[in-house]
């Protein structure tokens, strides 16, 4: 059974997530850097080098999926691209997205589009790479979401995800535990007000088939030459596929 913001709903995971992200929209990018501690950047901006050095030329079309507030797609700036679009299934997300955007002036590279990520709207090998941060997580279909993907990744590009996951060693593992299921419910609950979205992320992230066995799933969705690298003793991870030409 697949884990759920709102166990007391009989509405599919898709919904929830929607309903949830659209509840959090306006603390989503103050939360996101404290529960961190600042360390997201960080990771965004690593998974953007490690693009870099992935792709055999600087992409040009870059689509982020599970965009959110477009954190990312704004990372992805560093690489010059003629175009990004950002998506996402949550319009409480992307409302907050287009107002930064037009705040920094990049609201015509960026466009903060509506769209499911596992059934995306659009066309076959339309994007030079594909990046998510922390979305994947939120699948209903992993290997459904990867799979498109990996179907609008040109042949040659890259796909770069980043996501939480689990540390496996002593005493991070235990010193992890402790606070994604004590302190940080209760921090989220505090600010953003709503106890089951951050309930929830220990949960999804516990639940989260991470390192070697996203791998085997990621190359289940056709992607190949894939490579796993945690962060931070392992409470990030970043994973490279290639679609071969």
């Amino acid at each position: 059974m697949s884990v759920v913001p709102y166990k007391d709903k009989d509405t599919s995971k898709r919904e929830q997530v929607a309903e949830m992200f659209d509840s959090i929209s306006p603390k989503y990018d103050l939360l996101n850097h404290v529960l961190s501690g600042g360390i997201d950047i960080l990771w965004r901006k690593r998974a953007i080098r490690e693009l870099k050095k992935a792709s055999t030329k600087s992409p040009k079309r870059i689509l982020d999926i599970a965009t959110g507030t477009g954190d990312f797609a704004l990372e992805a700036l560093s690489l010059k691209p003629e175009k990004v679009v950002g998506m996402d299934i949550s319009e409480g997300m992307l409302a907050v997205g287009r107002d930064k955007m037009k705040k920094r002036g990049v609201d015509q590279i960026i466009e903060m589009r509506s769209g499911d990520s596992e059934g995306l709207p659009l066309p076959d090998n339309d994007f030079d790479a594909v990046i998510v941060a922390f979305g994947v997580r939120n699948f209903e279909n992993l290997l459904k979401g990867l799979t498109d993907m990996h179907r609008v990744t040109r042949p040659g590009g890259v796909c770069v995800v980043l996501e939480f996951s689990n540390p496996r060693q002593f005493p991070f593992k235990q010193l992890y535990g402790f606070y994604s299921r004590t302190i940080l419910p209760l921090i989220g609950r505090v600010v953003s007000k709503d106890a089951s979205a951050y309930t929830y992320l220990p949960e999804s992230v516990q639940a989260f088939p991470d390192g070697p066995d996203f791998l085997r799933i990621y190359e289940k969705a056709g992607f190949k030459n894939t490579k796993w690298i945690p962060l931070t003793f392992g409470v990030a991870s970043i994973y490279i596929g290639h679609k071969l030409a």
